[in-house]
């Protein structure tokens, strides 16, 4: 069974406060600016070596995947990162939870991948 010093998702069930206080009490937004600082490279270099997997069906390489956004936007051309909060997953309702009762994570998490990716722009898709 996985410890709770590891597990990512703290507030899954939402026992907690979901508010800004609450999710910085479990760590949220520690390091952020760090993280930042590091660079982009650093940062898809990190994830790549982490070993991170998508969460959907294919598990596709993290890393790798973020690895693929171009180097230097072109001006005029969209870099999105989208998140795909769908729920077309039949009964998994796993990406809800998050949304609802962990948000600071998803937020923090969608500003570093999209600085690492040099996004313009995010897009939470959700039904």
């Amino acid at each position: 069974m996985l410890a709770d010093k590891d597990r990512i998702f703290t507030n899954l069930y939402g026992f907690q406060d979901w508010g800004l206080k609450g999710a910085r009490a479990r760590g949220d937004w520690d390091d952020t600016a760090g993280l930042i600082a590091r660079g982009q490279d650093a940062i898809i270099d990190a994830i790549k070596a982490s070993g991170l997997r998508g969460r959907g069906g294919a598990g596709f390489p993290t890393g790798m995947k973020w690895s693929f956004m171009p180097k230097e936007p072109k001006p005029g051309k969209p870099n999105f990162l989208v998140i795909n909060a769908d729920e077309s997953e039949p009964g998994s309702c796993k990406d809800r939870e998050i949304i609802r009762h962990d948000p600071h994570k998803l937020i923090e998490g969608a500003l570093i991948a999209g600085f690492a990716m040099r996004a313009r722009r995010l897009h939470l898709h959700s039904r």
